[in-house]
C-alpha cells in the first residue's frame, strides 16, 4: 500500500503547483489591472512596485491553496478513473476510503502550513502592504480619492467625490466633512472643483466651484450657519505628499493586520467593556425603581431635590431624575451594542484564520468523489468543479461573517458553517459513491 500511497501523492504534486501558480497569477493580474493606471507616472520606482505586488499576493495564498487542492484532487482521481486505475484498485479490494487516506494526510499537513502562514506571515504582509499603499497615495492627491466613497486624504477632513480625473485633477459632485474645529462641524458641498499642488509644491490646493458651507455648533446644535459660494479654496500643507517611504510607525488596524492571538486579545477587551457597561446599567435601573416609588402618594421622598416638597413638585423633580437615568441607560445600551458588534467582528476574523486553512482538508473530502464521478482528469473539469464549490464556500463564509457580526449566531458557529457544510457534502458523496460500487458488485 505504501507504493500506492506514494503514487497518489506524486500524482497530486504537479497538478497542485500548476493550479496554485495559475490562480496566483490570475489574481495578481486582476490586482495590477485595477491599479496599474494609478501607479504609472507617479514617481514610483520599479522596486517599490514589485514589493507592493509581492505583499499584495500574500492574501491570495490563503485563497489559492484550498482551490488548488480541490483542482489537484479532482484531476488526480479523475485521471485514475479515466485510465481504469480506479477499476483495478477496486478489483484488488482497495476501497475509495483507503485511497483517500494519503490525500487526507497531505491535506491536513497543508492546512497546518496555511494556518501558520495566516497567523505569522500574512498579518505582517498586510501591514506593510497598507503602509506602502498609503505612501503611494501621497504621490498624487487624486490617487487617495476613491469615487463614491469617503477618503481621509487630509487629516480632519472626509472627502467624497462622484467623479475624479487623475490627469487633470478635476473632481465632481464634492462632499466634505470638516472636523478640524472642536466647537463646529462643517459640511461643504460643491458641483465641481480641482485639486493639485501649488507651483512651488509646498501646498495642496483644492478649489471648489458653485457650492455651500453648512456649519453647526457642537454640542447642542444651537447655532447654525449656511453660506453659498461661487468659488472657495482650501489650502493645506503638502508635507507628507509626494512618494516617500514611511518609517513603518503606523499602528495596526483591522483584523487583517493582526494574528490570531492579537485578535483574541482585542476581542476579550471588547467583551470586558460589554460586561462593564452591563454592570453600569444595573445601577440606574435600581435608582429608577426607587424614584418611581417616590411619586406614589403616601411614600416618603428620599431625594434631596424633592425633600419637603409637595407631591406635585416631587413628581416633577423625580420625573426629571428618571429622564436623566434613562439617558444613562440608553447611552450604556449603545455602548454594549457597539462593543458586542466589534467583539463579534474580531472573533469572526479569529475563527476565519483557522477555518480557511482547514478548507484544504475539507476540499479533499469533496474532490476525491467528484474526480471519480467526473471520470476525467483534465485541468478544465477540475477548475470548473473547484470554482463552483469555492464560490459556494465563499458565499457561505461571507454570509457567516455578516450573521456573526449582527449577533444572530455565535462567531465560531457562523464561520465554521462553510467548512461543515462542504465537508458534509464531501462525506455524503464519498459514502454514496462507495455504496453504489458495492451494490454494483453484487
Amino acid at each position: 500500500m505504501k507504493l500506492i500511497d506514494r503514487y497518489i501523492l506524486k500524482s497530486l504534486v504537479g497538478p497542485f503547483f500548476f493550479a496554485f501558480l495559475t490562480i496566483i497569477f490570475v489574481l495578481i493580474l486582476q490586482f495590477f489591472a485595477n491599479f496599474a493606471d494609478r501607479f504609472i507616472g507617479k514617481g514610483i520606482d520599479i522596486g517599490s512596485l514589485l514589493e507592493l505586488i509581492l505583499l499584495q499576493s500574500a492574501w491570495m495564498v490563503g485563497l489559492a491553496a484550498p482551490m488548488a487542492v480541490l483542482i489537484a484532487v479532482v484531476m488526480t482521481f479523475g485521471s485514475m478513473t479515466m485510465t481504469s486505475e480506479m477499476t483495478v484498485f477496486r478489483a484488488s479490494g482497495i476501497s475509495l476510503y483507503r485511497l483517500m487516506v494519503p490525500v487526507l494526510i497531505a491535506g491536513f499537513v497543508l492546512s497546518l502550513v496555511v494556518e501558520r502562514f495566516n497567523n505569522v506571515f500574512l498579518p505582517q504582509a498586510n501591514y506593510h502592504a497598507r503602509s506602502l499603499m498609503t505612501d503611494i497615495a501621497k504621490a498624487k492627491p487624486t490617487f487617495g480619492i476613491t469615487e463614491n466613497a469617503f477618503s481621509p486624504l487630509v487629516d480632519g477632513y472626509s472627502i467624497m467625490v462622484r467623479s475624479a480625473d487623475e490627469r487633470s485633477g478635476s473632481i465632481g459632485d464634492v462632499i466634505i466633512y470638516d472636523t478640524t474645529r472642536p466647537d463646529f462641524r462643517s459640511t461643504i458641498t460643491a458641483k465641481n472643483g480641482r485639486i493639485g499642488f501649488s507651483s512651488d509644491g509646498r501646498y495642496l490646493v483644492m478649489t471648489l466651484f458653485d457650492g455651500q458651507i453648512n456649519e453647526v455648533k457642537v454640542p447642542g446644535g444651537n447655532l447654525y450657519r449656511k453660506m453659498s459660494f461661487e468659488r472657495h479654496r482650501f489650502v493645506f500643507e503638502s508635507t507628507g505628499f509626494g512618494f516617500t517611504r514611511s518609517t513603518e510607525g503606523r499602528a495596526r488596524s483591522g483584523g487583517h493586520e493582526l494574528s490570531a492571538s492579537e485578535l483574541l486579545a482585542v476581542a476579550r477587551d471588547y467583551r470586558q467593556q460589554v460586561a462593564v457597561a452591563e454592570r453600569k446599567i444595573s445601577m440606574p435601573i435600581d435608582m429608577l425603581e426607587q424614584a418611581i416609588s417616590v411619586i406614589a402618594p403616601g411614600n416618603a421622598v428620599n431625594y434631596p431635590d424633592v425633600r419637603g416638597s409637595g407631591n406635585a413638585r416631587a413628581a416633577v423633580a423625580v420625573a426629571g431624575f428618571i429622564d436623566r437615568q434613562l439617558g444613562v441607560v440608553q447611552s450604556e445600551l449603545r455602548t454594549i451594542d457597539m462593543n458586542q458588534m466589534l467583539y463579534n467582528r474580531y472573533m469572526a476574523e479569529y475563527h476565519k484564520k483557522y477555518s480557511l486553512a482547514f478548507a484544504c482538508l475539507v476540499f479533499v473530502l469533496v474532490g476525491a468523489p467528484l474526480g471519480v464521478i467526473a471520470r476525467k482528469g483534465g485541468f478544465g473539469i477540475g477548475a470548473v468543479f473547484s470554482l463552483v464549490f469555492f464560490v459556494l464556500y465563499w458565499v457561505i463564509m461571507i454570509t457567516g461573517e455578516k450573521i456573526a457580526e449582527r449577533g444572530i449566531m455565535e462567531p465560531w458557529a457562523a464561520i465554521w458553517m462553510a467548512d461543515a457544510l462542504i465537508g458534509l457534502i464531501g462525506i455524503y458523496l464519498t459514502v454514496s459513491l462507495t455504496s453504489a460500487v458495492f451494490r454494483s458488485n453484487r
